[in-house]
């Protein structure tokens, strides 16, 4: 079959990584790609956001099958416009993506459902937000209610951080209008994170593994959030009997929620969880894979994935049961200097030959393009060197082998991806 992964992202080299060793795939096409993902798929220089010209490729070269990978084309309604011209799509609707595109729809769905997660309370007025401040201890997540790619939750640890993160999101509009006509105030979690990831056609979900991510732009965890600075799989903290537990009291919840509220969920449900003394609460849904933590879980997928996702969108996942490498996974970001501020594009990337060289490690583009003969970095996150090995520690030697053989000095990277893995063996 004829198959389009939408987006130029690390996720989506990945996925085109994956899907193009499946025997259902004839031919793959990415929608813009980059220069990774053109080493296995045709590219072809159409935006995620141009949804009628999508449409449009779909009709003319024959496409069986789109994979959207970002969550703004899955928001704003792309699988909408997909299905309304009879083209098949892995990804919800628009009306299931809002899990994703309102912070504040998910808190009150999990109100609804009984499904755990921090006490909260949604606010459209500054001044409002900043009156329930003053009556509430600290610490305090404050979280812009839309798309905010990954940056719009701020931990507050006092007052007067909850004040500015208002300003910030609401009057300064730092993550758009749309992101900021709204925010979420809820209670700080204690515990453990998690990435938890299940695909679901519907009405049954099927858990894939789990993976942990560094969001913290330095070593221990420390500076401004990001996308994601690196990823592992699996998570120690996320055993068989917490998979089940997660299963039970978050996704089945959310998937039947869904099928209440008229909005039934296709795609891949990503979870981000708070693993407390009490269990799993929800942190948020997201509704596309998460990055780069997709990176590591196709890595260790041993299954067909194109499969599975044929069986989402087709309504037959109960069919499918997926099988994944026992070796573990480890993703490390290098991203342009700067990032997650101001940063210049244009810098020249060499050595990847010699990364890709290291055996059982894989380089995963996110943010390159082709200037004459050179790959230069256009993003701010823009390699992903993984590795897949024995253990996480073996994985994490083995992908540091190779970004020390990238010849990037307008990049960086942290150095301690994996350690609280690797601090609990």
């Amino acid at each position: 079959m004829k198959v389009l992964v939408v987006g130029s992202g690390g996720r989506e080299h990945s996925l085109c990584w994956a899907i193009a060793k499946s025997r259902k795939c004839r031919k793959l096409f990415a929608a813009p790609g980059n220069p990774g993902m053109a080493q296995v798929a045709d590219c072809v220089p159409i935006s995620v956001d141009d949804h009628e010209a999508i449409v449009e490729f779909c009709r003319e070269k024959g496409i069986d099958f789109v994979v959207v990978g970002p969550e703004a084309p899955l928001v704003e309604g792309l699988v909408d416009k997909l299905e309304a011209a009879e083209i098949k799509a892995f990804g919800p609707n628009s009306r299931a993506a809002i899990l994703e595109g309102s912070k504040g729809f998910m808190k009150d769905l999990c109100a609804r459902f009984d499904i755990p997660t921090a006490d909260y309370r949604r606010f459209d007025e500054p001044d409002a937000a900043k009156e329930y401040i003053h009556l509430h201890d600290v610490p305090l997540v404050v979280k812009a209610d839309g798309l905010a790619a990954g940056k719009g939750v701020i931990i507050c640890r006092n007052k007067n951080e909850a004040h500015a993160a208002i300003d910030h999101v609401m009057t300064e509009l730092a993550f758009g209008e749309q992101a900021g006509a709204e925010v979420v105030i809820e209670a700080f979690l204690e515990g453990e994170e998690a990435s938890f990831f299940a695909l679901v056609d519907g009405e049954h979900a099927v858990p894939m593994v789990a993976a942990q991510d560094h969001k913290q732009v330095f070593d221990g965890d420390e500076g401004p959030n990001t996308g994601g600075m690196g990823a592992y799989s699996p998570a120690p903290v996320v055993d068989q009997a917490m998979t089940d537990r997660i299963m039970d009291e978050i996704i089945n919840p959310t998937v039947k929620g869904m099928v209440a509220e008229g909005r039934p969920f296709k795609g891949v449900l990503f979870a981000g969880l708070m693993i407390t003394g009490d269990g799993p609460k929800l942190i948020e849904h997201n509704v596309r894979f998460g990055d780069p933590e997709c990176q590591v879980l196709m890595l260790r997928l041993k299954s067909d994935i194109l499969e599975a996702l044929l069986a989402c969108a087709e309504g037959r996942l109960h069919k499918i049961k997926l099988k994944w490498h026992d070796d573990a996974a480890l993703a490390v970001v290098m991203a342009t200097n700067g990032y997650p501020e101001a940063y210049e594009k244009g810098s020249v990337i060499r050595g990847l030959d010699k990364a890709k060289a290291i055996k059982h490690a894989v380089v995963f583009h996110a943010g390159t393009d082709r200037v004459d003969d050179d790959l230069v970095a256009v993003g701010g996150r823009v390699l992903g060197v993984c590795a897949l090995a024995p253990s996480v520690a073996k994985a994490k030697t083995i992908a540091y082998r190779a970004v020390d053989k990238v010849d990037w000095p307008g990049g960086f990277c942290r150095r301690d991806i994996g350690w609280r893995a690797i601090r609990k063996r």
